[in-house]
């Protein structure tokens, strides 16, 4: 997504009319008598609306003109919508399946999503910016809910006062449509007023980096004298491969601004020892789950684990790997860039695999 000449009105236009469409959708069970509770309905399609709203956002600023681009660039989302909602149960009976499902529906429409806002292309570099537009939009849109969430507060407790009790009203209709709202709101910003986002994503993977790389050192350091085996205990494997998405995410994200910035020397020994740091979290993750694999069986939940981190393991490996090249050789950073976004699509396979073979493997319970 290519920032062109700031004109606000048309913006604010295409802003407000992205924003009432998902907004429209998120609320339909309000609507049209929806068989779906109200729950269920936004556990199964809500990624699927963020993600659309997003799209659609996107291209009202592209310079895509014909009809059967925009029908192309929604097949997916129609396509994931109908077999979506098709799936017979709800998520009241712990359908392990059908949560998996949707989680991993949510990483196939970010996949499509990312798709749309590089404009179809096979360039690693677009591929890049999209990576960091999505660092950018995860910081800008915490600080609309900060910011969201004091003005709620204040309203509600504003109208409690003169003896209006509106926190129910407010909630089903501006918190939810708001939800919806944020994340386009956000590519706004980072779209017309480049200049905030690039100030603040530096600074926080600059101080991120190197805590997230002390934190983990003092974990593991500390992980034999705390009791805790994950190889037996299934509630720490999963907090321990919760802690390893997330420092995968870190590193992608500080590698997309280190990337930026050529000459920051001591975040890329940082982002280098963080990476080996996150191998061998992967290495005992990995070794945890082919253990439980190998005692208890295969199950929906630990096949998808399973192969969540054998393509983390192998993805770490080449980015690590690219990253003491870069720190200790001297190499461009986009080595590094290379190794994350060639990746990519990898995953996005693995998705495709668990949402449409999984129920054809495992059955739906």
């Amino acid at each position: 997504m290519e920032a062109k000449t700031f004109s606000p009105i048309k913006d604010l236009i295409k802003l407000l009319i992205a924003c009432v469409v998902s907004s429209l959708l998120i609320k339909l069970p309000n609507i049209l008598p929806l068989a779906l509770s109200e729950s269920d309905f936004y556990l199964k399609n809500g990624p699927l609306i963020i993600f659309f709203g997003l799209s659609l956002y996107v291209l009202l600023n592209s310079e895509i003109k014909k009809k059967n681009q925009w029908i192309w660039a929604f097949v997916p989302f129609l396509i994931t919508v109908v077999y979506i909602n098709a799936i017979p149960g709800n998520l009241d009976n712990s359908n392990n399946i059908l949560v998996l499902i949707l989680l991993h529906t949510a990483l196939l429409m970010w996949g499509t999503y990312g798709f749309i806002f590089i404009g179809m292309t096979k360039q690693i570099e677009k591929r890049m910016d999209y990576i960091r537009y999505n660092g950018d939009l995860v910081v800008i849109s915490a600080i609309l809910v900060l910011a969201g969430g004091l003005f709620s507060a204040l309203t509600i407790g504003l109208f409690h006062l003169i003896g209006f009790e509106i926190s129910r009203l407010y909630e089903q209709y501006i918190v939810i449509c708001g939800v919806v709202s944020i994340p386009i709101v956000a590519t706004y910003i980072i779209k017309n007023h480049a200049q905030i986002t690039n100030k603040i994503a530096p600074i926080i993977a600059n101080i991120f980096g190197p805590l997230v790389l002390l934190m983990l050192t003092i974990f593991l350091i500390s992980l034999p004298f705390s009791g805790k085996n994950p190889f037996t205990d299934r509630n720490f494997l999963l907090i321990f491969n919760m802690l390893l998405i997330g420092v995968m995410a870190i590193i992608v994200f500080a590698v997309s601004e280190t990337s930026k910035n050529q000459n920051q020397a001591f975040n890329k020994v940082v982002l280098t020892f963080l990476s080996i740091i996150a191998l061998i979290i992967n290495t005992v993750a990995l070794s945890a789950i082919l253990y439980r694999l190998s005692e208890y069986g295969f199950t929906p939940n630990r096949t998808a684990v399973f192969g969540v981190n054998l393509l983390l393991f192998i993805h770490l490996i080449w980015i690590a790997i690219r990253l003491f090249k870069v720190t200790f050789q001297h190499k461009e950073i986009l080595l590094v860039e290379d190794a994350v976004s060639r990746y990519l699509p990898v995953y996005l396979i693995w998705t495709l695999i668990v949402i449409v073979g999984f129920p054809l493997i495992f059955g739906l319970q």
